[in-house]
């Protein structure tokens, strides 16, 4: 992989062994090194011993959740159900008993009887929730589980007829991005024709928009964040779009315009936010219930250089060969 110097210090960076995590992710994401090379064997052992895993690990319960039993969802975001989404970010896999332990009473808690993935009291499965579950559960090392390919089963045939999701009964809208992202993650040999399908459209329907070329301006978009949780911005839709291999499709220059621009002087990026980051209808609903409001959680410090935004923009810019 050719490297600029910029490029070659950040990757040092992104290198160095205090958060094993990113060190597993860059050797294995960006320098393309196997699982079975010794630094990546390494790194990944590291993982559940040290760094911002081993952190969350320390706080989960003997039951395997995290603060309390009653709901894996609430309160957001410190609950099972936010911990084990950025977990799932960041290498560990079922392999860890803890890991084993959790995502069992996840599935056990979370899986519907119509295929997908919600919260507990819904009788439902819910887009944001299947998509984030399903993503997180194959990162796990579940692909093969028969609840997860009933989600990805599940989010097939609930698309839109031309293309997309709905999110909570919205309509179309590219803030239901959690299918592509799911199915980004999900080994195409699994892949149904349908699943095939339902990606494909999709991908028209962000690309017809450029991801960002839809209603009202809403500042977020363009910020960029980790953890991501169920919102989306411009590094989002680049993440899975590109994974999912639709990088070349010119349609997608603006946003890749807009993460070059967001680049320090130093090749690195910026935690632009902490989630909720909202604007608008929405940030006006949670000023008026107030004790809905998620609680932020947050890895690292915003507008300050981010090994997680950073490694995911690299990653992208590898996809597109434009990593300069």
């Amino acid at each position: 992989m050719a490297k600029t110097t910029k490029s070659t210090a950040v990757l040092d960076w992104l290198l160095e062994e205090d958060q094993p995590a990113v060190r597993y992710l860059a050797l294995t994401q960006l320098l393309g090194k196997r699982e079975d090379n010794p630094h990546v064997r390494a790194a990944k052992e590291a993982i559940g011993k040290t760094g911002w895993a081993t952190d969350i690990l320390s706080e989960q319960k003997p039951g395997g959740f995290w603060l309390g039993d009653e709901s894996l969802y609430r309160p957001k975001y410190l609950s099972t159900n936010w911990m084990l989404l950025i977990l799932s970010d960041l290498g560990v896999t079922k392999a860890d008993p803890r890991i084993r332990k959790a995502c069992e009473l996840w599935i056990d808690r979370f899986a519907k009887e119509d295929g997908g993935f919600a919260m507990e009291g819904s009788k439902r499965s819910h887009l944001c929730t299947t998509g984030n579950t399903a993503r997180a559960l194959v990162r796990f090392g579940y692909a093969d589980h028969p609840k997860v390919r009933s989600a990805f089963e599940w989010l097939a045939r609930s698309r839109d007829k031309n293309g997309g999701w709905s999110c909570f009964g919205s309509g179309r809208n590219l803030d239901s991005w959690e299918g592509m992202s799911a199915f980004a993650a999900y080994p195409k040999e699994k892949w149904s024709a349908e699943m095939t399908r339902a990606v494909e459209l999709a991908a028209e329907f962000y690309l017809q928009r450029e991801l960002h070329t839809q209603g009202a301006h809403y500042e977020p978009w363009h910020r960029f964040h980790y953890p991501v949780h169920y919102y989306y911005d411009l590094l989002v839709g680049l993440d899975f779009m590109t994974a999912l291999g639709y990088g070349g499709d010119r349609r997608l220059r603006h946003a890749v315009s807009v993460l070059k621009k967001r680049r320090r002087p130093d090749g690195r990026w910026n935690l632009d936010a902490v989630h909720p980051d909202m604007e608008g209808k929405m940030w006006e609903w949670y000023t008026k219930n107030p004790k809905r409001t998620p609680t932020p959680f947050a890895l690292e410090r915003k507008e300050e250089p981010s090994k997680m935004v950073t490694l995911r923009a690299m990653v992208v810019l590898r996809r597109l060969g434009d990593l300069g």
